[in-house]
C-alpha cells in the first residue's frame, strides 16, 4: 500500500504517517497539490492520497481527472467544519478523516482501499495443489492467468506469485480493469504525452512503466474493451508500449499477471475477448477452486479472521465452537473468502461467552444464516454418501451396467441421447447393450423405459 500525503497538517502529519507506516504502508509526502499531480505523472505512484482539507481538494481531483489519473483521495484536517468535509466528499473524496488521527479509523480506510496484508492460507488439498503449481512457475517470467469466482482470492494469489518470483523486491502494480472507465484505462496503462488530449499538460507515466522491473497485475481483464486489448497484446508480445499521443515506443521489463472471474473461452466465442490475447496470457492457468470445494480452508480461514478482527477491535480471541464449525462447513459461501471474512468479522463483534457459537454467525442485517445453501450442501453430501455406499462391494462392470441401463431408461430408450450423456460413441453403447441383452437383461426399447433394470 503506497500513500502520498499532501499538505502539512502541522504536528498531526507525523502521527498519521507513523500510523500508516505501522500498518505496513509506504508513505511519501509533498506540500502542494501541484507537487502531488507531478508525483503521479512521474510514475512514482500511489494507491491513496491523504490530502489536507485546507488545500483545494476539488482542484486536485479535477487536475488528476483532466490528466486521466485515477487515485482515490481521502481528505483530512484539524477542527474542520462539517460543511467543509461534506464539500470534499462532493468533490470526489472517498472519505474524510478528522485529526488527530485515530489508528483504527486509518486502518479501516487503508483496508477499504487496498488490502496488501492477506496471507496465503491453504489447508485443503485442492488449494495446496494450486499453490504447488504456483511455486513451480513463480521463478519464471511466464504470463499467468488466475481464474476463479469473485472473492476466491485471485489477487492474493497474484501477490503470492510475485513474492515468490525473482522480481519480489521490484514493484508490484495492480490495475483494476473493471473499476477504471474505458476512456481513462489506456492512459492509466500506457501513460500519455504532453498535448495528447485536452488537459494533458505534461507527460504522464502509465502503470506499465511504473511496474518496470517488477510485476503488473491486470485485475478482471475480461472487462477490458476489445480495442484496448489489441494494444495490450502488442505490449505483451514486444515488451514495449506506446504512450497516448507518443511517436516513439518505450521498452518495459515486466511480468504480466491477469485475473478473471469469467470464462474467457466463452468470452472469445462471443467476441468480447481476443483469442490471441488469451493465448498470450494463459501460458499458465492457476484455477482457484471456490471456497465450498475447499472445506479444510473454511475453518483455517475462519480462525485467521477471528484473530485478525479480535486484534482490530481489542477483544479477546474466542475459539470457534464445534457447532459453529459445523455451521460454517454447511454453507455454500457463494461470495467465497470475502463473504466468510465479513461473516467472521461480525461473529467477533456479536459473540458472547467463551466461544463463538452459531448464534454469532449472522447475515449483515443481523438475521440468522438460514437457507441460502446450507440445505443444498447437506442434500448434496447425503446424496454423495448414498451413492458411495451403494457402490461399495460391487464390481466396476456392475456399476457401469447400471449406469448405462439407467441412463437409457431416463432417455426413454433413445440411444443417441443416452450415448451423448454418457460420453461414449453410439457404437460402443450398442455393443454394451448387445452384451447385456445376451445376458438376459431387459433393455429399454426406443421411447419405452425398462422394467426392473437394477442389477445389484
Amino acid at each position: 500500500m503506497r500513500i502520498l500525503i499532501v499538505g502539512s497538517l502541522g504536528g498531526q502529519l507525523h502521527t498519521a504517517t507513523k500510523i500508516a507506516l505501522d500498518r505496513g504502508a509506504k508513505v511519501s509526502h509533498v506540500d502542494t497539490i501541484e507537487q502531488a499531480t507531478a508525483h503521479l505523472r512521474a510514475g512514482r505512484g500511489a494507491d491513496l492520497l491523504m490530502v489536507d482539507l485546507h488545500l483545494d481538494v476539488h482542484a486536485l481531483i479535477e487536475a488528476n481527472e483532466a490528466e486521466r489519473i485515477t487515485v482515490p483521495v481521502v481528505a483530512c484536517g484539524v477542527n474542520v467544519r462539517p460543511e467543509a468535509a461534506a464539500a470534499a466528499i462532493r468533490a470526489g473524496a472517498k472519505e474524510f478523516i478528522p485529526m488527530p488521527p485515530d489508528a483504527d479509523l486509518i486502518a479501516a480506510v487503508l483496508q477499504a482501499i487496498a488490502d496488501d496484508e492477506r496471507p496465503m492460507i491453504a489447508r485443503d488439498p485442492s488449494m495446496q495443489a494450486v499453490i504447488h503449481l504456483a511455486d513451480r512457475i513463480a521463478g519464471s517470467d511466464a504470463s499467468v492467468l488466475i481464474t476463479g469466482e469473485s472473492g476466491s482470492g485471485k489477487e492474493v494469489m497474484a501477490r503470492y506469485v510475485h513474492t515468490k518470483s525473482k522480481r519480489a523486491q521490484a514493484p508490484f502494480i495492480s490495475v483494476n480493469c473493471a473499476a477504471i472507465p474505458e476512456n481513462l484505462l489506456e492512459s492509466e496503462l500506457f501513460g500519455h504525452e504532453k498535448g495528447a488530449f485536452t488537459g494533458a499538460i505534461a507527460r504522464r507515466v502509465g502503470k506499465f512503466e511504473e511496474a518496470d522491473g517488477g510485476t503488473l497485475l491486470l485485475d478482471e481483464i475480461s472487462e477490458m474493451d476489445v480495442r484496448l486489448q489489441a494494444k495490450l497484446l502488442r505490449a505483451i508480445q514486444e515488451r514495449e508500449i506506446d504512450r497516448v499521443g507518443g511517436t516513439k515506443p518505450v521498452k518495459v521489463n515486466i511480468r504480466i499477471l491477469a485475473t478473471s472471474n469469467r470464462d474467457l473461452r466463452k468470452a472469445v466465442a462471443d467476441g468480447s475477448f481476443r483469442e490471441d490475447l488469451l493465448f498470450r496470457l494463459n501460458v499458465v492457468n492457476l484455477a482457484l477452486p471456490p471456497l465450498r470445494e475447499r472445506p479444510a480452508d473454511i475453518i483455517a480461514l475462519s480462525e485467521h479472521f477471528v484473530k485478525k478482527y479480535s486484534a482490530a477491535n481489542a477483544v479477546d480471541v474466542r475459539p470457534i465452537s464445534h457447532a459453529a464449525q459445523t455451521s460454517l462447513l454447511a454453507r455454500e459461501w457463494t461470495g467465497n473468502v470475502r463473504e466468510l471474512e465479513n461473516a467472521m468479522h461480525r461473529a467477533v463483534l456479536l459473540a458472547s461467552g467463551r466461544e463463538i457459537t452459531p448464534d454469532a454467525i449472522r447475515m449483515p442485517d443481523g438475521s440468522a444464516f438460514t437457507g441460502s445453501g446450507s440445505h443444498v450442501v447437506r442434500q448434496a453430501a447425503d446424496a454423495a454418501q448414498s451413492v458411495q455406499a451403494d457402490m461399495i462391494g460391487r464390481t466396476v462392470a456392475e456399476v457401469e451396467q447400471d449406469l448405462i441401463i439407467n441412463t437409457l431408461d431416463h432417455c426413454l430408450g433413445n440411444r443417441t441421447h443416452a450415448a451423448n450423456i454418457l460420453g461414449i460413441s453410439i457404437r460402443t453403447l450398442r455393443n454394451k447393450l448387445k452384451i447385456y441383452s445376451d445376458q438376459g437383461l431387459d433393455i429399454p426399447a426406443p421411447n419405452q423405459p425398462a422394467q426392473g433394470v437394477s442389477v445389484a
